[in-house]
């Protein structure tokens, strides 16, 4: 009976500043993985960001989103332009592609790298090493709210931030789900992080439903902090975190404290998932385009390389995606002189094929 190989589809969205150049040496490494794994896959490239928007005064086309459901998974660069406004590139292709492909999982790992510094004096690569499960497609990021007498001494702002039973409990079910299979030597613990002594609706039902989920994840330590307390602690004693599974908001504040931790934006990669079958999940560096850059071949592209083993990791390779988490830690552990632009004793393009030698 013959069988037909899976070939995993690929859509590469480049996007603006230095976008293009970090995704360039993701790919490199990921060609360089898929032979040596025979890994069977095809990419397709597609013009969007702020070059795009600023040509055409659209960000991002209903045809374009169609055709971007059929791939398995989809490559980021960046996003960001000098001559957008904040916010128009954020909530029409960011947010959208969230909202739209339900990427209701948004996964930081906070892993320190070998040779990198860390801010916090006395830290190394066994002390920080968790992970942190944010909500993805709720609370104040579905843009409920409105103006009342705008611009004038009278005016009023509303947001209203959005919770449901369904969005709470798929997030955390899968979080439980995802530290099980972590399996932490050290014990495995899912931390919720909220704010239940002040948010007493929204952040109750993620109370009551985290609770609810643990009761059927015995072998997993149930463990909560007040989000306030959490950034405390990250800071303090971040060895003590496994697992972190927290909402959409105070996700967005903790990984970038999480990001400074491991070293900065330049290694911190991370995963929108749609863990459903069928769904379509975008993985990407945390860095921004960072414009002042761009065209130079000095930007680090370690953290889109680990986007790329995040991808391979979540369609079903990960042995490869091993592999090049591997390579990653020895180019930083052992070639690399610093993680920032232009002092990384390396090119942008130079820092890739250490990592495809490494392999």
């Amino acid at each position: 009976m013959s069988t037909t190989k899976k070939i995993t589809r690929i859509a590469v969205i480049g996007g603006d500043g230095t976008g293009p150049e970090v995704t360039a040496e993701g790919l490199k490494v990921l060609a360089a993985i898929a032979q040596r794994e025979n890994i069977s896959y095809e990419t397709q490239a597609f013009d969007l960001g702020g070059d795009f928007y600023l040509r055409t005064g659209d960000v991002l086309p209903d045809a374009t989103l169609a055709e971007l459901r059929k791939f398995d998974a989809i490559l980021l660069g960046a996003v960001g332009h000098p001559d957008v406004a904040p916010g128009i590139l954020e909530k029409g292709l960011l947010l959208r592609l969230r909202f739209e492909l339900d990427q209701y999982i948004n996964l930081r790992p906070v892993t320190l790298y070998p040779g990198v510094e860390t801010p916090l004096t006395g830290k190394g690569p066994d002390d920080i090493n968790f992970v942190v499960v944010r909500e993805n497609t709720e609370d104040l990021y579905c843009g409920i709210g409105g103006f009342h007498k705008k611009n004038t001494p009278d005016e009023v702002a509303n947001q209203t931030a959005l919770y449901t039973r369904k969005g709470c409990e798929r997030c955390i079910r899968w979080a439980f789900e995802y530290t099980r299979k972590r399996n932490n030597p050290k014990g495995k613990m899912l931390t919720l992080v909220a704010k239940t002594n002040v948010l007493t609706y929204g952040h109750d039902l993620w109370w009551r439903a985290f609770q609810d989920v643990a009761r059927e994840y015995s072998d997993v330590k149930a463990d909560y902090n007040h989000v306030d307390a959490c950034c405390m602690w990250m800071v303090k004693n971040p060895e003590y975190y496994d697992v972190i599974v927290t909402t959409n908001m105070f996700g967005d504040i903790i990984t970038d404290l999480g990001a400074i931790l491991q070293g900065g934006m330049g290694v911190a990669a991370g995963g929108n998932i749609n863990p459903d079958p069928g769904g379509t999940s975008m993985f990407e560096p945390m860095g921004g385009s960072a414009p002042k850059y761009t065209g130079q071949n000095v930007i680090n592209p370690i953290a889109a390389v680990g986007a790329v083993a995040m991808l391979l990791e979540h369609n079903g390779y990960p042995q490869a995606a091993a592999r090049v988490m591997k390579a990653i830690r020895f180019v930083t552990g052992s070639k690399m002189k610093s993680q920032a632009a232009g002092k990384m004793g390396y090119s942008t393009s130079q820092v890739g094929d250490l990592v495809v030698a490494a392999l």
